[in-house]
C-alpha cells in the first residue's frame, strides 16, 4: 500500500475523530448558559477554528447535526433494548434515554430561531415514531403493552419533557415517565 493512500485513509480516520469529538463538545457545551461559540467547542476539543469550520460552517449547521446525531442515537436505541429486553422493560429503558434527549431538543431548540427548529423537529418525528412504534408492536405482540397504544399518542405526551427545565426534569422525569409506562402495560384479569 503506498504512503498516498495510507495517509489518506489516517485523514479521513482523523476527520471522522474530530468530527465526532465537535458534536460531542458541542452536545455538552449546547447546556452552558449563552449562546453556544464555535471557538470554545474547537477549544473543548482541542482543535483549530479551522478544522471545526471545515465540518460545521456555522453555528446552526453544528446545532442541527447535534440534534439530528441525538435522535439518530435515540432511534437506534429502540431495537438495541428490544434485543436484550422484555418489550415493557425495553419501553420503560428507552423512556429513560427519551429524558437525555429531551435536555438536547431544549438546549438546540432554545438556541435556534424558529423556522429552523420547526425543520428539525418535523425531521426527526419519523424516526422517533418509527422507534416507539417498533417498541409498542413489540408489546402489543407479546401482550404487555395495551392493544390501543399509538405511536402518536406516546410522542405527544413525552415531547412535554423538553419543556422542563433540568431540575423539573431531574425531579419529575422519571415519575413521568414511570406513569406513562404504567399507562400503556395491558390489562391483566
Amino acid at each position: 500500500m503506498s504512503d498516498s493512500v495510507k495517509r489518506g485513509r489516517t485523514r479521513r480516520a482523523d476527520a471522522q475523530r474530530n468530527r465526532e469529538l465537535i458534536l460531542q463538545a458541542a452536545r455538552n457545551l449546547v447546556h452552558e448558559p449563552g449562546e453556544l461559540r464555535l471557538n470554545a467547542v474547537a477549544k473543548a476539543c482541542g482543535i483549530g477554528q479551522g478544522t471545526l469550520y471545515r465540518h460545521f460552517p456555522t453555528r446552526e449547521d453544528l446545532l442541527a447535526e447535534v440534534y439530528r446525531h441525538e435522535v439518530e442515537e435515540l432511534v437506534a436505541t429502540a431495537p438495541r433494548l428490544l434485543a436484550t429486553h422484555q418489550p415493557l422493560d425495553a419501553l420503560a429503558a428507552w423512556f429513560d434515554r427519551v429524558a437525555a434527549y429531551a435536555r438536547i431538543k431544549r438546549d438546540v431548540f432554545a438556541a435556534f430561531e424558529a423556522a429552523t427548529w420547526r425543520d428539525l423537529a418535523a425531521h426527526s418525528l419519523g424516526p422517533i415514531g418509527e422507534a416507539v412504534e417498533l417498541l409498542l408492536a413489540a408489546g402489543r405482540s407479546d401482550g404487555s403493552v395495551r392493544s390501543d397504544a399509538e405511536a402518536r399518542d406516546v410522542i405527544v405526551l413525552i415531547s412535554w419533557l423538553s419543556r422542563l427545565d433540568d431540575a423539573e426534569l431531574d425531579a419529575r422525569g422519571p415519575r413521568l415517565l414511570s406513569i406513562l409506562v404504567d399507562g400503556l402495560r395491558a390489562c391483566r384479569r
